[in-house]
């Protein structure tokens, strides 16, 4: 399987909300939104969405016989994880799945895209991440713990950077630089 899709990991809520919105009423699940919508306004943007590969996950069918195979699916066929990494986001089962088969099986370089900073200047402070970044970094376990594995890439919520970032072939897998911490000064 040729792996060409960037597959966007994100908290949807769990239980999903019941709304008729359902995922769609997570702030999360709004920036991958965002993304799609950059995308369908200017195909020139680098986001090839891997969630579109096979049937919708957030469907309340039964976890280990259809969502857990099918997140593994679209990680399988991906090159890169965006990561949205914000205040609401909380340490669900699926996204602990998903960080950890995208980081430890696929060895998946992650793209930790935060949308509570717009400027680059924001996640910053004398060079390095600010420790209310890092902080953030504990709202998911199993990506703190794993991030050590693979390059990751810190970008605020600002399209031009994450356009970077996208482009960025470091950050693709079989073209990756080696696991660390990386950020835009």
């Amino acid at each position: 399987m040729v792996a060409t899709g960037t597959y966007c990991a994100f908290y949807v809520g769990s239980p999903f909300n019941p709304s008729a919105l359902g995922a769609h009423a997570t702030k999360d699940f709004c920036y991958y939104n965002l993304l799609k919508s950059w995308k369908g306004a200017d195909s020139t943007f680098p986001f090839s969405d891997a969630h579109a590969s096979n049937y919708n996950v957030r469907d309340g069918s039964d976890w280990e016989r259809t969502l857990k195979p099918r997140l593994r699916e679209r990680l399988r066929s991906s090159k890169k994880i965006v990561l949205f990494l914000s205040s609401v986001t909380a340490n669900s089962q699926a996204l602990r799945e998903e960080i950890d088969y995208g980081i430890n099986w696929q060895g998946l370089p992650v793209i930790v895209v935060y949308p509570d900073y717009k400027e680059k200047s924001e996640l910053l402070s004398y060079k390095e991440l600010k420790s209310s970044v890092r902080n953030l970094w504990d709202k998911l376990p199993k990506f703190r713990d794993s991030m050590s594995e693979v390059p990751t890439l810190h970008v605020p919520m600002k399209k031009a950077l994450i356009r970077s970032a996208l482009l960025n072939t470091d950050f693709n897998f079989a073209t990756k630089t080696s696991p660390g911490v990386y950020f835009y000064t």
